[in-house]
């Protein structure tokens, strides 16, 4: 969760470590810091809780920013409240190392424990001040150089990390090393960059080296990196690889926000995550990764999809179309309680992971166990270059792009587009989806990009919505079949980004519960298109009428029975029962946004949460 900038090169780090770490807010922190080494002053260190701006307040107060080599951090709080003391970076006991971290240090309490009684103290509560001081004492204690104490030492820890280290008494390398967490090394002309993922350095160098899990880097100027096992201290040959990005997809492009910027590209990334894999007037659907693993997918007893928060949604859609198209069992599992219960996974499963930034820690952790169950593991991420990208059998880019906004909304869609191109795929070639509803779906799945351009027209009737309910306390979301999933999706947004309470659930359901919640304050939106369970759905909002709800409903252009019984109608165009979730999210995504926007809410960047969720 937290963030990693380093430097060390020819050019001045502090603004190169500053910008890295404006680009990496959209990961969410509490806190930020800067170390600085320069011949003259040594190490320095500026750090203070909030954000990045305020760092930069701080150092404008007298913090000398000369230096070639930098190290920066923003902290999202695990060990210690957020302060200035628990910021990182850390320095040793002695001032000569200084260390940034992102993950958790699972046994740092005995070692804590150990350090005391030799002799260490400790400035804050955290578990990486417990780990820089370890390095230490492994190093004096073994008369050895920085990398070799660092590979000892996170060999007798416990736990999740991605750090930098520093030691002033060899300046001219920094020590990276992984387990759990993302770090991406630039290589540039004379310089090298460290970061947790690539956007701090895009501008500077095409060129990256993402370390796997229990590797190690020696950074030195004017010498190859040196990556070696955490573990064995076996060498691994680098690999170079250019990045996918560019510096105009990470900027806001005249939109107020990432969010706002995020959920208008969705028509074009809709095109993009189906470029050169969907052809309708052909009858073709080809994914590289299922065509070369067709047999494993066709032979599936069952699939298991597991995820986390808007990715699970993602996967409560997939398991609806996938039954309809192949017939195959689905269930979806949060990746959290998936890995905890010893759940029964067979050598015919075939284990779908999906995970916007591909570094998700819990579903890591289920590919994992799922791998050694023997499944084929299927990985479905944004990111290229991604731990799980990597430690999948197959998978399939969203190519979205990059996404910086923290509630998520085109990652939403675009995975349910290639989740829904893989059912297809399977469908037709089981036999088990007729060929002229084949070719119907692929033709509606190629011109849903315009629908959703078209959905993106109720903009000014979000604002009005939002303008009437963005001081209600609670709200609830109501949806049926293929839009319960979106109903719980809306939900989540409205809460991430606005605070306000939002709970989602199917229709039916209401009765059995959260109807008790219903009366004249309390705003209700109702997913309610023509095609599925119309019928049913209508029942359910004049129950709501019965009880002086305020309904807000969902429903496609042209409805009357509906509009008829709500307060307020968002119209968006006929779209087919299974892709309607693609089109019924859009308005849901621009109401909680404005919700957010009025309530003045940091919109990008919403309390207490994180992009990449890389710890448990």
């Amino acid at each position: 969760m937290c963030g990693i900038v380093g430097y060390i090169g020819h050019r001045d780090a502090y603004p190169i470590v500053i910008k890295g770490l404006k680009r990496l807010e959209y990961r969410g922190y509490d806190s930020a810091g800067v170390m600085l080494y320069d011949e003259e002053a040594g190490i320095k260190v500026c750090k203070t809780k909030g954000k990045v701006s305020d760092l930069e307040a701080k150092a404008n107060e007298g913090f000398t920013t000369n230096g070639n080599i930098g190290i920066g951090h923003t902290r999202w709080a695990t060990h210690g409240v957020p302060n200035d003391v628990n910021s990182h970076p850390h320095l040793s006991n002695s001032g000569d190392l200084a260390i940034i971290h992102n993950g958790i240090i699972e046994n740092y309490a005995p070692l804590k424990e150990e350090l005391i009684k030799r002799g260490y103290t400790f400035k804050s509560d955290t578990d990486t001040e417990v780990l820089v001081n370890l390095i230490e004492e492994v190093q004096k204690k073994e008369n050895i150089k920085l990398g070799k104490a660092v590979q000892i030492a996170l060999n007798q820890v416990v736990g999740a990390y991605a750090i930098a280290v520093f030691d002033k008494k060899n300046p001219n390398e920094l020590v990276a090393a992984r387990l759990g967490s993302p770090l991406a090394i630039g290589v540039g002309e004379g310089e090298y960059f460290v970061a947790s993922d690539a956007s701090p350095f895009i501008e500077y160098t095409s060129n990256a080296v993402y370390l796997e899990d229990g590797e190690m880097a020696n950074i030195r100027l004017h010498k190859p990196i040196k990556i070696r096992k955490i573990q064995d201290d076996s060498l691994v040959d680098p690999y170079i690889q250019e990045l996918q990005m560019n510096l105009e997809q990470i900027e806001k492009g005249g939109y107020d926000h990432f969010m706002l910027k995020e959920i208008y590209e969705q028509p074009s990334v809709i095109k993009d995550t189906y470029r050169g894999r969907l052809h309708a007037n052909e009858g073709i659907v080809q994914m590289a990764g299922v065509e070369d693993n067709l047999e494993k997918f066709l032979n599936a007893k069952r699939i298991l999809i597991v995820a986390c928060g808007t990715s699970w949604h993602a996967g409560l859609v997939a398991e609806y179309i996938f039954e309809e198209f192949t017939r195959i069992p689905v269930e979806v599992e949060y990746a959290s309680e998936f890995r905890y219960r010893n759940p029964i996974i067979n050598k015919d499963d075939v284990v779908i992971a999906i995970s916007q930034s591909g570094e998700t820690a819990d579903t890591m952790a289920a590919i994992k166990l799922a791998k050694e169950n023997g499944a084929f593991v299927f990985g479905v991420c944004n990111v290229v270059g991604s731990s799980i990208s990597r430690e999948s059998h197959a998978g399939a880019y969203t190519h979205a792009g990059p996404e910086i906004g923290v509630a998520s909304t085109k990652a939403f869609t675009t995975q349910i587009t290639v989740l829904t191109m893989i059912a297809l795929r399977l469908g037709k070639a089981k036999g088990t989806l007729s060929n002229t509803d084949f070719h119907t779906y692929l033709q509606e799945l190629e011109i849903i990009p315009e629908k959703v351009s078209e959905a993106l027209e109720t903009n000014d009737k979000a604002k009005e919505i939002a303008a009437a309910f963005k001081d209600s306390p609670n709200c609830l979301y109501l949806g049926r079949g293929y839009n319960f999933p979106v109903a719980l999706e809306g939900a989540l947004k409205l809460k991430e980004i606005s605070y306000i309470h939002a709970e989602g659930y199917p229709a039916a359901e209401m009765k059995h519960g959260p109807i008790a919640l219903i009366d004249e304050l309390m705003p209700v939106i109702v997913i309610a298109p023509k095609q599925g369970h119309y019928d049913k759905i209508v029942s359910n909002i004049q129950e709501i009428k019965s009880r002086s709800g305020k309904i807000i409903a969902v429903v496609t252009k042209g409805d009357t029975q509906v509009r008829e019984l709500a307060d307020y109608v968002i119209e968006i165009p006929e779209t087919s029962d299974a892709l309607s979730p693609l089109v019924t999210t859009i308005p849901l995504q621009l109401l909680s946004y404005y919700i957010a926007v009025m309530r003045g809410c940091n919109v990008d960047q919403p309390r207490n949460l994180a992009k990449s969720v890389t710890v448990e």
